[in-house]
């Protein structure tokens, strides 16, 4: 890890931390992390791709990590994290870029490929496949103790994590996002407690992992993490060049997912990817499931993932 470097980009007068290895000469990829994740969440892929000839970079997202944290995080918006990674790009003078994205880094990574077509070599995402136009609507048929609907509810996760470090929250949230199931709490209780402290890590996380994790989110507290995405969900991010009913990402795209996945049994989501109808919006779409994979594919098989990542950038070099 010592071989990958830290450095500060300025946008909007917030520093954003960038991880970065590999030469400034070759071809970029920008990784863009979920929630409870971090730049450290990419560790394995960023050596892996840069073995292999390409520049890896990973930002924390503002409010996340070694990020500043802007003045207003509740006003924070996840067009906010698409512009900042146009900035950073800028900044680095990269005109364009594979841009890869985890769980909620999706929903960086799709808008801005809207957005910014002509940066954009391909687009692959890890958990969270492109969305339809109107956000996840359908999960609002899930029951009131939907961890998505509990935290976005002003003040209750607030209350339920401010019982606990950071380095726990960040412990439990690992745990319970590693399950097959969709993380549901009964109404007499919190997510953090769906959690008992005796349940171990998954074997490929690491008590060190934690620790880097823990202090991470211990600096960046998590206001703005469930600002962004979970009280942004319906953020309508519209391209000029695009229909708003049908937008298009022309880019060629792969979507990786763990059929262990609990985003796997969203209601709708297999249908959505396994009918084809996710290719009406990214028509260029390769689909590759990993029988045994959870929400955390790229950390729980790493070997396997960078191989198809690779497979995937060395097919659309530029």
């Amino acid at each position: 890890m010592d071989e990958i470097k830290h450095n500060y980009i300025e946008v909007d007068g917030l520093k954003l931390h960038v991880a970065e290895i590999g030469s400034e000469s070759s071809p970029a990829v920008i990784f863009l992390h979920g929630f409870p994740e971090i730049w450290y969440t990419w560790r394995h892929q960023m050596i892996a791709v840069a073995n292999a000839g390409f520049r890896a970079i990973a930002p924390d997202y503002r409010g996340y990590g070694l990020s500043d944290i802007p003045a207003e995080p509740e006003k924070t918006l996840l067009v906010d994290l698409v512009k900042d990674t146009a900035s950073i790009l800028n900044s680095l003078a990269i005109s364009k870029v594979f841009v890869i994205g985890k769980d909620f880094g999706a929903m960086v990574a799709y808008p801005f490929a809207l957005l910014y077509p002509e940066k954009v070599a391909g687009v692959i995402t890890l958990g969270v496949p492109f969305m339809r136009p109107g956000g996840p609507n359908h999960l609002q048929t899930l029951p009131e103790g939907f961890y998505i609907r509990r935290w976005q509810e002003s003040g209750r996760a607030e209350a339920d994590f401010g019982r606990f470090d950071a380095k726990t929250v960040v412990r439990n949230i690992y745990i319970l996002f590693s399950k097959s199931e969709i993380p549901i709490a009964p109404e007499n209780q919190e997510i953090m407690d769906l959690v008992d402290s005796s349940t171990p890590l998954p074997s490929w996380f690491t008590e060190e992992d934690l620790e880097i994790y823990g202090d991470l989110y211990h600096k960046s507290g998590f206001q703005t993490p469930l600002q962004v995405p979970y009280r942004s969900f319906s953020e309508k991010i519209e391209s000029p060049n695009q229909n708003v009913i049908d937008p298009k990402v022309e880019a060629p795209a792969l979507f990786i997912m763990g059929e262990k996945d609990y985003v796997f049994k969203f209601p709708g989501m297999e249908e959505y990817l396994k009918s084809g109808e996710v290719k009406k919006y990214v028509p260029n779409l390769e689909i590759i499931y990993l029988p045994e994979g959870s929400h955390f594919v790229h950390e729980q098989f790493p070997h396997q993932v960078n191989q198809i990542l690779l497979n995937f950038l060395n097919s659309n070099k530029f």
